[in-house]
């Protein structure tokens, strides 16, 4: 089951197949927030984060190969597949609030060393997705001629630079209909909430990858 969520409340309820077809639903194009950032030709980047994230995610590559081999040997014992998103997903999800500054919201997101975040209202609804590449915090600046527009993007609140209406979905989901929906919509992972869009969890690619070469193993075929 997937659900759509804006500032105004429940859009879409229903399978994944028509989640396409929705005008709300747009599919994301990244990045956004630091498309207008330039370097020199024979300029370093500065940004000495993305490196190192860089360097996090290929050790994890490596991790996750290597644990594949391994599956090749097979189980001792029986092992029961994971099947749906509550198997998967990650429970107390960073969250943040629609009137934070973009700025403080980046910040937060780099912290907790995370890529996006689903927006909240003080209900605990969702009302949107937050991804940090749309966002740039303020010394992160593109060239002379772009740093007001930049300033201003980086000073607009979360709920002008999140993504909404937001796909979402509940928990008792098969982790295979997951997959579609984040292929067809770009984003990197969905929130999962119950059907009033109270947040339960967060359900991302690399969730969906690890469970791949985990144990026990996903069964996208059942």
């Amino acid at each position: 089951m997937f659900f759509v969520f804006g500032p105004s409340g429940q859009i879409y309820r229903g399978g994944s197949g028509k989640l396409a077809q929705l005008a709300p639903v747009q599919r994301v194009q990244r990045p956004q927030g630091l498309r207008a950032r330039a370097l020199e030709p024979d300029a370093a980047p500065r940004h000495t984060g993305a490196v190192k994230a860089q360097t996090a995610q290929q050790q994890r590559l490596q991790e996750a190969a290597a644990a594949y081999v391994q599956t090749e040997q097979g189980p001792d014992q029986p092992r029961l597949p994971v099947l749906r998103v509550a198997d998967m997903m990650t429970v107390g999800a960073v969250t943040l609030p629609p009137e934070m500054p973009a700025h403080d919201a980046w910040l937060a997101l780099a912290r907790q060393r995370v890529a996006q975040a689903p927006v909240v209202n003080a209900e605990g609804r969702v009302v949107g997705l937050l991804l940090r590449a749309d966002i740039a915090p303020v010394d992160l600046l593109p060239q002379p001629a772009a740093v007001p527009q930049a300033i201003a993007r980086a000073r607009r609140s979360v709920s002008e630079a999140m993504v909404s209406p937001v796909p979402t979905v509940a928990a008792h989901t098969e982790l295979r209909r997951v997959a579609p929906v984040l292929l067809d919509t770009g984003l990197p992972g969905l929130p999962v909430t119950d059907d009033a869009g109270v947040l339960q969890g967060f359900i991302t690619r690399t969730d969906i990858l690890r469970a791949v070469v985990a144990d026990p193993p996903l069964d996208l075929w059942s």
